[in-house]
C-alpha cells in the first residue's frame, strides 16, 4: 500500500489532488516524518511576543503572522490557542512564504518554523488535532503534507478529533445550517448532480431546496476536469468537503478550490 512519500514523487507538479484523493481513501497510519516541504523563500524571522488568536501571534517588532493552510475549529478555540501559545510563545521563528504582501488585515500570512526545525509549525498543530487543515495551500507537497498532518491525527483520535461531531454529516441539514458562517467539515454521499444554468449542484438530499449541496460555479469545471474529475460521476460516490457554510432555504457550501473536495471509499 502507497505511502505519503510514494504517493508524492509519483505526481505531476501541477495536479496533488489525486494523492489527496488516495490518502482519503488509505485505511493506514500515515507518517508526517521526513524531508521538510513548504520551504518557501524566507519572508523574515522574529520572536513571538503574543497569540493573538488560534492561528495568528504577534511578533517583537508588532508585525502579526496569520499561519497558512490551516483553520481553528469554532467549537475548539480556546484549546487551538493554549496549544499554539505553548508552541510559540518566547520562542524565535522563521516565517516562509510565496507572498510577502499583507493580508487586508495587515497580516503576513507565511508558514512559521521554529528557530532550527524544519517542520512548519502547522504541520504540528495539524498533527495534534488542534486545528483543520484549510484550503488556501496551492503546492502540492506542502498541501500533501498538511493533508497527511490531520489524517494522521483523524486517525489516532487526537486533539478535536476525540470528538464524533468535528464532521458533519450531510443527512443532517439542520445541523450544517447552525454553522452559518463558519469553516465546517461536510461528510456524505452525494445523491444527484444537478446543474442549472452555469452552476453545478452536488446535492445530498432528496429535496434539493432544503438539504445540504455544494456548489460548483463554472470557474471551476475545468479545474475539476483538470484534476480527472467528471462531475458527472460524483453521483452516489461519498465524498468529504470543507469550506465555509452559507444559508439559503437548506445549507450550502460554494467550492473554489479544489483542495475542499476528497474521496471517500464505500457507498
Amino acid at each position: 500500500m502507497a505511502n505519503a512519500s510514494t504517493i508524492r514523487c509519483g505526481l505531476r507538479n501541477r495536479d496533488w489532488l489525486g494523492a489527496v484523493l488516495i490518502l482519503a481513501t488509505q485505511s493506514v497510519a500515515i507518517t508526517t516524518s521526513g524531508a521538510a516541504p513548504c520551504m518557501f523563500a524566507t519572508l523574515g524571522e522574529g520572536r513571538v511576543t503574543e497569540i493573538v488568536d488560534a492561528r495568528s501571534f504577534r511578533l517583537a517588532d508588532g508585525r502579526e503572522v496569520r499561519l497558512a493552510g490551516i483553520e481553528p475549529p469554532p467549537d475548539n478555540a480556546a484549546a487551538a490557542v493554549a496549544t499554539l501559545g505553548a508552541l510559540l510563545r518566547d520562542r524565535d521563528v522563521v516565517l516562509r512564504g510565496e507572498d510577502d504582501a499583507p493580508d487586508r488585515y495587515g497580516r503576513q500570512r507565511a508558514f512559521a518554523f521554529l528557530a532550527g526545525e524544519e517542520r512548519t509549525v502547522q504541520g504540528e498543530l495539524l498533527a495534534r488535532g488542534s486545528v483543520l487543515r484549510g484550503t488556501d495551500v496551492q503546492d502540492r507537497d506542502c498541501a500533501l503534507t498538511l493533508v497527511a498532518a490531520e489524517a494522521d491525527a483523524r486517525i489516532a483520535s487526537r486533539g478535536l478529533w476525540t470528538s464524533p461531531t468535528v464532521i458533519k454529516n450531510a443527512e443532517s441539514p439542520d445541523d450544517i445550517l447552525a454553522r452559518a458562517g463558519l469553516f465546517t467539515v461536510v461528510e456524505g454521499k452525494v445523491l444527484s448532480v444537478r446543474q442549472t444554468g452555469t452552476t453545478t449542484y452536488l446535492n445530498f438530499a432528496r429535496n434539493w431546496t432544503r438539504g445540504f449541496a455544494v456548489i460548483i460555479p463554472k470557474r471551476m469545471m475545468p479545474v475539476m476536469e483538470g484534476a480527472g474529475i467528471d462531475t458527472k460521476s460524483l453521483a452516489n460516490r461519498r465524498v468529504r468537503v470543507r469550506g465555509w457554510i452559507e444559508a439559503h432555504q437548506g445549507p450550502r457550501l460554494e467550492l473554489t478550490q479544489i483542495a475542499q473536495i476528497e474521496m471517500l471509499s464505500g457507498n
